[in-house]
């Protein structure tokens, strides 16, 4: 996966103006931005047709020392199933917790072979198609609160390569 957006340097010498307080908080409001658009393609990948899990898809954001990051989690009753999908799960043995759950239909049984399932990625290749759209959409939303905080910066040009 490569993406290349140019202007984002002349961006970031805008930014350094700032207090490091409205840095981080324009910084994350930009990143959401980008975030928005890797969650619409990763909720249109979603293989499941419930809906559940895709309506869990939540963005975060996060501001540590400095370092601003944004997340796509998925959250709900369903986020488990996430992980499972995205990478897939092997075959394995499932052994009850309760004895008394040994006894199926009548059945003695010790468990119950899974056979597992195979990945179904979806989040990740929304982050690979969208990456570019994301870059861009992060660039446009600090130039438009750089405008909003009163630098001029409507003289960068942001541009895909």
């Amino acid at each position: 996966m490569s993406a290349n957006v140019k202007g984002l340097k002349e961006l970031q010498a805008f930014l350094d103006q700032l207090p490091a307080k409205m840095e981080a908080n324009i910084m994350r409001a930009a990143l959401r931005q980008g975030a928005k658009v890797v969650l619409s393609e990763a909720k249109g990948n979603v293989p499941i047709k419930t809906g559940a899990l895709k309506a869990g898809l939540r963005i975060s954001t996060n501001s540590r020392r400095g370092v601003v990051t944004a997340k796509i989690k998925a959250g709900g009753k369903h986020a488990h199933i996430a992980k499972w999908l995205e990478y897939g799960v092997a075959a394995h043995f499932i052994k009850p917790k309760k004895a008394k759950s040994l006894f199926f239909a009548g059945l003695m049984r010790d468990g119950v072979d899974h056979p597992g399932i195979a990945p179904k990625p979806f989040l990740r290749p929304a982050l690979d198609s969208q990456s570019q759209a994301a870059l861009l959409a992060v660039g446009e939303a600090i130039k438009k609160r750089l405008t909003k905080q009163g630098l001029d910066a409507s003289g960068v040009d942001l541009e895909a390569s």
